[in-house]
């Protein structure tokens, strides 16, 4: 019984002690808990900070496109080829409140292999860069100044028939050929200040600038190519009776001399470019340039116009079909023909026109917004 008493006694002891802590560490977790919502209350909100402002915005696209023909037996006639062509277009533009900086480049390079000449061609050859910095004063009319560069990138022959040849060689074949063009022969760099109007700021289908003050140069940096592109003559070589362009040698062969003419031409006037992007539907689009350019120094009323229109209809993913012309017209290019030079025998001024239909692959780079 004595036991008995003192286990309870004991165990009573025990459970005022452990009510006693009870409550003391109730009231530690109270104060910490107060504690804690204080610090909660003080701390400061997670900053969200806003996204970052992007001014640029580049696209790439390339087209490689594939022909062949191949004949056997066909009454109708024709020569076996293949050609290949690739275009390569890219943009970056910014834009910063109203100031705006637009930057294109276009490339077109194509090949021809036809099995009565023993040689690859060149079909198609341009290079074309232009940047434009502007100013917006609203949504339809900016003002800018302009760049732009317009030429080709390796030589350009003009192929005949070699003269008293039976069966003709890749070697006879060039020694007949003459040169057209060239890198940098001609090339018509611009640099003016005008106007932009965008009728449609939404979906910026047409873009019209006109350059009503446009320095440039036109450039021809082969001898040979100098005089038929209308570049002047040289100062200390300006009497064509002393110094004459063609001199035929002792052995018959003739001399052009290309070297009294200048490198370049320097020119001033106005220039109007109108940019046409048409999207019909996701599969076809149109786009065309249109370059107008008319120098105050010489001959004002013959402009030079240089027209591009390309047309492109999606049939898969990757797959293509385009249609791509060039026109050039310039009062100053001297273009010969056969038929006509007896009655011509500089050439004439002619319209100039390139077509290219094809098939082949295109893809468009995606650009990681930075």
């Amino acid at each position: 019984m004595r036991n008995f008493r003192l286990a309870a006694i004991a165990a009573a002891a025990l459970l005022a002690t452990v009510a006693a802590t009870a409550q003391d560490d109730k009231k530690d977790v109270q104060s910490a808990a107060a504690a804690a919502a204080a610090a909660f209350a003080q701390t400061p909100e997670p900053e969200v900070k806003a996204p970052k402002p992007v001014y640029w915005t580049k696209s790439a696209q390339t087209d490689l496109k594939f022909n062949q023909q191949r004949l056997s037996n066909w009454a109708a006639g024709g020569v076996n080829n293949v050609t290949l062509n690739a275009y390569i277009r890219g943009t970056a533009n910014y834009a910063k409140g109203k100031a705006y900086w637009n930057n294109n480049l276009q490339c077109d390079y194509g090949f021809i292999y036809q099995q009565d000449k023993p040689f690859i061609q060149k079909n198609v050859d341009r290079l074309y860069i232009e940047s434009k910095y502007g100013y917006r004063k609203n949504e339809k009319f900016g003002l800018s100044s302009k760049f732009d560069l317009l030429s080709q990138f390796s030589n350009t022959y003009n192929y005949v028939y070699p003269a008293g040849v039976e069966d003709p060689t890749a070697k006879d074949w060039k020694n007949a050929r003459s040169i057209r063009s060239g890198l940098l022969s001609p090339a018509y760099a611009h640099l003016g200040v005008g106007v932009d109007w965008v009728p449609n700021p939404k979906n910026r289908w047409i873009v019209v600038n006109f350059q009503p003050l446009t320095g440039g140069f036109t450039i021809v940096s082969n001898e040979e190519l100098r005089r038929a592109y209308g570049l002047r003559r040289q100062k200390q070589y300006a009497d064509e009776g002393a110094y004459p362009y063609s001199e035929t040698k002792e052995d018959g062969t003739v001399v052009n001399h290309g070297e009294y003419y200048r490198l370049s031409k320097f020119e001033l006037g106005a220039q109007l470019q109108v940019d046409l992007n048409v999207r019909v539907n996701n599969n076809f689009t149109y786009s065309s340039t249109l370059i107008m350019f008319s120098d105050y120094l010489d001959n004002p009323q013959n402009m030079r116009v240089n027209f591009t229109n390309r047309v492109n209809w999606l049939l898969a993913k990757h797959l293509t079909m385009s249609f791509t012309s060039f026109l050039i017209y310039d009062d100053h290019v001297m273009i010969k023909s056969e038929k006509d030079l007896e009655k011509y025998p500089d050439g004439r001024q002619r319209i100039q026109l390139q077509e290219l239909l094809g098939l082949g692959f295109t893809y468009t780079f995606p650009i990681a917004k930075k």
